[in-house]
């Protein structure tokens, strides 16, 4: 078996909203993936005293040690455990209901000599190699069929020049528009404080047999693809196999650095947190 995983904050002032873990159970048969990605909070209250890296951190780990110990529940079930667990530590002191609290993408893949279970909520990625080197990549596709309105107000605001007070104050509606669809029926769904999302995610099972190598990411690493295009998930599957996370990590970075203003490949972040696991069981 290898395994190999890598994260890397985008802005070195600020702490690593990502998560990445891999677990094997004491048995020795089989194991389990966890990635996430915080969703960096807005600027003032969003309703908790708690920072993205303590609740991913928080609900990263229960999501490991469930899905490892807990073999009878599906990885929906562990996610919907987790999640509830993660909301008591921190029910008393902070408002739960608040649209932005704490909450991250998921992805996880649990693996038997049989069976390769995943799980897949918003906009991170798993790709799974099959034998023959193709590759199935796993997406919750909900944030790119947003209503057309909201998408073409995304346009407009990333064509507006970066740090203008005109970006800014498009920007601002934007994001209420992305607020009003956020864990809501038409929109899009992350793990906060409502076990419940978990039902929502992308979940399957595959035989063990037609999985060569696993690959999760979060949407910092994953826009190497789908913002610079730089190749297709076979290409980065292949990337991440043959050279390790790291390399894609900082082909990423380069890709970021050659185009700093955003304005060849629009995108939220000129720099975003990325993580990557590769696990070939």
């Amino acid at each position: 078996m290898r395994i190999e995983l890598a994260t890397e904050a985008g802005d070195p002032q600020r702490p690593n909203e990502d998560y990445a873990s891999v677990a094997l159970p004491a048995s020795g048969r089989g194991g389990v993936l966890v990635l996430l990605d915080g969703v960096t909070p807005p600027e003032g209250d969003y309703g908790c005293v708690h920072s993205v890296p303590w609740f991913t951190a928080r609900l990263g780990g229960a999501m490991l040690e469930l899905s490892v110990s807990h073999r009878d529940m599906t990885l929906a079930e562990a996610l919907a455990a987790a999640i509830s667990r993660t909301a008591e530590a921190h029910r008393s002191s902070c408002d739960l209901s608040h649209v932005r609290t704490p909450q991250a993408t998921v992805v996880a893949a649990r693996w038997s000599g049989d069976a390769v279970e995943y799980l897949v909520l918003s906009d991170s990625v798993l790709l799974l190699e099959q034998p023959d080197g193709s590759v199935q990549p796993v997406r919750d596709s909900r944030l790119d069929t947003l209503p057309p309105p909201v998408r073409a107000r995304r346009e407009a605001v990333r064509a507006l020049p970066r740090g203008s007070a005109e970006r800014a104050a498009a920007g601002r509606e934007y994001a209420r528009l992305v607020e009003s669809l956020r864990n809501a029926e038409g929109g899009f769904f992350t793990a906060a404080a409502d076990p419940s999302v978990a039902a929502r995610a992308v979940t399957g099972t595959t035989p063990r047999s037609r999985v060569r190598s696993l690959t999760a990411l979060s949407d910092g690493a994953a826009r190497w693809v789908e913002v610079f295009h730089e190749g297709d998930w076979s290409r980065c599957a292949a990337l991440v196999a043959e050279q390790g996370p790291q390399a894609l990590i900082d082909r990423v970075r380069a890709a970021e650095a050659a185009d700093p203003e955003c304005r060849a490949h629009p995108r939220g972040k000129a720099r975003d947190d990325a993580a990557v696991v590769f696990v070939a069981p």
